[in-house]
């Protein structure tokens, strides 16, 4: 793993159900697997629809990892783990 931080975004509508799970499992994961080693920007789509619309944002909640490279995006309430590790590029996703 690199010293540089992993940066994450994690497009939500907030309040809905799924985006309330995608926030508390990336945000356990990450504590569990890169402690202090990550910064996480959450966008409201409705809030912020320009972000979502400049970042090809269709659906929510979706993670979208820019750094490392390459980019990686996925869907969903980030309750699976193996997916969420993939997405960072960590030990094949276990």
């Amino acid at each position: 793993m690199s010293d540089k931080p992993y940066q994450l975004m994690l497009f939500v509508a907030q309040g809905q159900p799924n985006s309330v799970r995608a926030q508390k499992n990336l945000r356990q994961i990450c504590e569990e697997v890169i402690p202090g080693k990550y910064h996480l920007k959450v966008i409201d789509v409705v809030k912020e629809p320009e972000l979502a619309v400049e970042n090809g944002i269709y659906l929510t909640p979706m993670l979208v990892v820019s750094d490392p490279p390459p980019p990686a995006s996925i869907t969903g309430d980030m309750a699976e783990r193996k997916t969420v590790l993939a997405a960072l590029k960590i030990g094949g996703g276990q």
